[in-house]
């Protein structure tokens, strides 16, 4: 019999109430424990108060605080250090995946080119280890 899957604690970051909800529920229904954050503050918020999760998934292009500005506050204040960060957005420029790997993000996924379902199965692969930026 095969072991159960991990679940795994993550945290979606997005200005997009839609997608933020989108992908809850696809998380949630992988038996995942998922924490909806809308946008920069209100993630380093959470990680400044409590424990950091196994995954953030991370969007670049949000209000007030974007992405990278998030990465790179986690980073200074390590706020998450054994957390994969994966940068989920649709932004997919090659400056934005080398400056994402340089902050340290485990994966990079783009959003336009990615169903739920491939989402899903990559953040797996990543905290399985199984997939590197």
């Amino acid at each position: 019999m095969a072991e159960p899957a991990k679940k795994y604690k993550i945290y979606l970051v997005d200005d997009d109430r839609f997608l933020l909800d989108m992908y809850s529920m696809k998380f949630k229904s992988a038996g995942m424990d998922v924490t909806a954050c809308q946008g920069g503050n209100d993630v380093l918020t959470k990680l400044r108060e409590g424990t950091p999760p196994d995954a953030i998934l991370l969007d670049v292009v949000m209000p007030e605080v974007d992405g990278f500005a998030v990465l790179e506050a986690i980073n200074r204040e390590n706020l998450a250090p054994k957390t994969k960060v994966i940068i989920l957005s649709n932004q997919g420029q090659d400056s934005d995946v080398e400056r994402a790997k340089k902050l340290g993000a485990a994966g990079y996924i783009i959003k336009a080119s990615a169903i739920p379902s491939e989402v899903l199965e990559r953040t797996g692969k990543i905290l399985r280890g199984e997939e590197t930026a």
